[in-house]
């Protein structure tokens, strides 16, 4: 049985054409699904910086403490809090959290790897599938003719 147990997001945007750490962190945060059409006050990016704040001093915080130093309600923090836990961005112990590791480009190449291993079982799943339903692989010859 299939059960769902990350949900990354990637969206191509183009980066931003000035350095500024501001403008980064935004298209950072955007280029991973964290602004959402609904999501007017960016509350999701408001929870992420705490945490990246958070991690910067190495400490774990409770929602209550997001809420806090956000300006959000605890339910607007445990919402966006199990959104970026399933993303595979943040990690829950003893009813705190964290990132899921120190820095941001751990955090990218954690994601890297788990989409490489995501799209390497599609892979597998797919071989097995044309076999069994009958649908031949084109050579490449034959692949680039019809592309033309």
């Amino acid at each position: 049985m299939y059960k769902q147990t990350m949900k990354i997001t990637v969206l191509r945007l183009r980066k931003p054409a000035e350095k500024d750490v501001n403008k980064d962190l935004q298209w950072f945060s955007e280029s991973l699904g964290l602004f959402g059409e609904r999501d007017k006050e960016k509350s999701c990016f408001r929870v992420f910086l705490e945490l990246i704040k958070a991690a910067r001093r190495k400490i774990t915080l409770s929602s209550d403490e997001i809420a806090l130093k956000s300006n959000l309600t605890r339910a607007t923090v445990v919402h966006h809090l199990h959104k970026l836990i399933e993303s595979g961005l943040v990690a829950q112990y003893n009813n705190k959290y964290i990132l899921r590791v120190d820095n941001l480009e751990s955090l990218v190449s954690e994601l890297k790897k788990d989409i490489v291993r995501t799209f390497e079982d599609l892979q597998d799943i797919a071989k097995d599938l044309d076999e069994e339903l009958g649908l031949i692989k084109r050579s490449k010859a034959k692949a680039s003719a019809v592309s033309e």
